[in-house]
């Protein structure tokens, strides 16, 4: 399994740690220092199951949007999108428990054209004014199709949001843009005339199902 490389700076430490309690509970006969081996171990595993960054095959159909995170979705309805699109459009939003992968994909092919980095509080991602009032990133993407927005929200406990593509790069559909560590949310705000495939309560994967369509 891929680990995303994000995690490595915290999945190291952690493993030096434990080896190192191990080493000392051993050789040194501390028997003690076996439970913070333990402890140790356990955070490790952890941070490998959450930093998990499996191969996904996005569907080739250039008309569809595929979801850029893994998790449920918890909005699907129409609102005024102010930043990029700058009209009325559809929002998506998926939620990211600490138990699903956290790694973000472009949810179609184009260039990025706009990037921002909003600093904000760390509400429950689920919660509407999440979308508001969080931290965040925002990445527009200008496809062939239609403008699409995508913004990567902090959570409670989601405090650094990483997002690599530049303006003025492309991306594919399916590509893998960053992540937000720890439980956090992404919002998709897409053209009002995508006809939407997935509704409220829907499980959804980065990079494979889909969002919605674009009409002839």
């Amino acid at each position: 399994m891929r680990i995303a490389s994000e995690g490595w700076p915290l999945i190291l430490p952690a493993l030096v740690l434990a080896a190192a309690c191990l080493a000392v509970a051993w050789w040194g006969g501390y028997r003690p220092i076996y439970y913070l081996f333990w402890a140790a171990l356990a955070v490790a595993v952890f941070l490998l199951f959450f930093f998990r960054d499996p191969e996904r095959v996005p569907p080739r159909d250039p008309g569809l949007i595929i979801s850029p995170a893994d998790g449920r979705v918890v909005i699907v309805a129409e609102a005024d999108e102010p930043f990029f699109l700058k009209s009325r459009a559809w929002q998506v939003s998926i939620f990211m428990s600490p138990l699903d992968v956290h790694v973000n994909r472009s949810p179609a092919p184009g260039r990025v054209e706009y990037k921002k980095y909003y600093p904000g509080k760390f509400l429950p991602a689920f919660k509407d004014k999440a979308s508001t009032d969080n931290e965040q990133v925002h990445l527009g993407i200008a496809t062939d199709r239609g403008r699409i927005l995508l913004k990567q929200i902090a959570g409670i406990l989601a405090r650094r949001v990483v997002c690599h593509p530049q303006v003025g790069q492309s991306v594919a559909a399916g590509q893998r843009l960053g992540l937000i560590k720890f439980g956090s949310r992404v919002d998709l705000f897409i053209p009002i005339s995508v006809r939407i495939s997935v509704s409220r309560g829907q499980r959804v994967r980065a990079g494979e199902t889909i969002i919605g369509r674009y009409q002839p």
